[in-house]
């Protein structure tokens, strides 16, 4: 993430992890009102190889996880996020699975070391991540096996001005500037664009190839 200090003087990772401090607590409930497409990208996830190795990033409080195991049963399933917050509901979602580790960590540290996966899936994270588009994704590039699949579900755009600066707020990233990046850094297998709320913003859903 970009480490830069604001006007706040706070870093973008530690505004994050102040936001998520009371939104760890509303996020199940809240966020079925407008993160449209979850359910959709992971039934568009390809088929895997037997004990495949998949990473979350931005696992928030688990609800993936949950149905990535159920999907891909015999998997390593790792998941990453910023916020210790959002890990606490997690860790209590997936207690016992022997197969889901989490781990609470900045994805773009210089320090951080993950192994290689045969998917990484980012559900409404790529957005919040910074004004460093180019670096994220070689670094998600790096982390995958080859012939390995990026999905990836996320805001896109709106022409709405009140909307994008209210998003811009909550640390969202309405430019549009993901999705051609990632139609050129991976392979394309499906992508959607979809409105919502009669335009008022819509989002991609992602499926690549490295």
């Amino acid at each position: 993430m970009n480490l830069s200090h604001t006007n706040s003087g706070k870093s973008h990772s530690e505004q994050i992890c102040n936001y998520y401090k009371f939104h760890s607590h509303i996020y199940d409930a809240s966020r079925w009102t407008f993160l449209f497409g979850r359910n959709k990208l992971l039934k568009m996830m390809p088929a895997l190889p037997p004990q495949s190795c998949i990473l979350e990033i931005g696992c928030g409080t688990g609800r993936n996880l949950q149905r990535l195991q159920s999907r891909f049963p015999d998997a390593q399933i790792t998941g990453i996020d910023l916020s210790s917050d959002m890990l606490r509901v997690a860790a209590k979602k997936v207690k016992g699975s022997k197969h889901i580790q989490l781990a609470n960590a900045d994805f773009l540290s210089d320090n951080l070391s993950l192994g290689s996966f045969d998917l990484i899936l980012l559900s409404y994270s790529l957005t919040m991540f910074g004004d460093q588009p180019d670096y994220i994704l070689e670094r998600i590039s790096k982390n995958l096996k080859p012939n390995g699949y990026v999905a990836i579900v996320d805001f896109n755009t709106t022409s709405v001005e009140w909307f994008r600066k209210w998003m811009n707020l909550n640390h969202v990233d309405f430019s549009g500037s993901f999705l051609p990046l990632l139609q050129q850094k991976f392979q394309p297998l499906e992508t959607e664009v979809n409105k919502v709320y009669l335009g008022l913003w819509n989002y991609f859903l992602f499926l690549g190839q490295k």
